[in-house]
């Protein structure tokens, strides 16, 4: 089981807006460290994922929940990470995480405070601390963009994208597809080198993208056309 643990949220809203994505996520254990009254604004903003809050367990301290709980592996969270002189905020990235994270048992996903985060103390309670990179010019994001990216990159170890009845384009689609745009290159007023650096970019585009059969049709068609209008 994943528990969302929040530390001394600030404002109602977040806890809701925290719900909300928990529910986008497939999550539903939310548990608040010492949290902030819980009005209304919490509920309005959770919209959809009102039985989270409904639901949700309260602990006067992250080291109480865990201890109460016999929580497996704890997961810190910090803006701030830091380097190999400040050993409770050596992060990972949660594309690292989600990648190594293989617990039977229960996981705890710890968010601080809005304001100040995690304490180092807090942070030496988790097996393991998670950074996101940002720019330098706005570092720190919102307690709910974290989450929802560190829930992310767990969803999606899980779940693979639903997609039916969506068949790649072979290799011999592609070529056909590099053929047709030869053809209208030699149809252009161009100039040899031109033409073959374009030929090049579109060989090289079409060698790493993912395309589907039915686009490659219509692009096939679209090339056909291109070429009756120059001749």
């Amino acid at each position: 089981m994943i528990y969302v643990v929040f530390v001394e949220p600030e404002t109602s809203g977040n806890i809701g807006f925290l719900a909300r994505t928990m529910k986008n996520f497939g999550l539903n254990q939310l548990i608040l460290i010492n949290p902030c009254s819980l009005e209304n604004e919490a509920y309005y903003q959770a919209m959809h994922a009102r039985e989270i809050i409904y639901n949700h367990q309260e602990y006067s301290t992250l080291g109480e929940f865990l201890e109460i709980n016999r929580i497996d592996f704890a997961v810190g969270t910090t803006g701030t990470a830091g380097g190999s002189y400040n050993v409770p905020r050596i992060a990972v990235t949660p594309e690292n995480l989600a990648q190594s994270l293989n617990v039977e048992g229960d996981v705890a996903l710890v968010f601080g405070r809005e304001g100040d985060g995690l304490t180092n103390h807090e942070l030496e309670l988790c097996d393991v601390v998670v950074s996101i990179p940002t720019h330098d010019s706005y570092p720190i994001l919102n307690i709910t963009h974290a989450a929802a990216i560190i829930f992310y990159e767990l969803f999606k170890m899980e779940k693979e994208y639903p997609v039916e009845d969506l068949d790649e384009a072979s290799l011999e689609e592609k070529q056909s597809l590099i053929e047709y745009m030869d053809d209208v290159l030699d149809n252009l007023d161009y100039p040899p080198h031109k033409k073959k650096n374009a030929s090049t970019v579109f060989r090289r585009i079409m060698g790493r993208a993912f395309i589907s059969g039915r686009e490659a049709h219509t692009l096939k068609g679209m090339f056909r056309r291109i070429k009756d209008r120059i001749n």
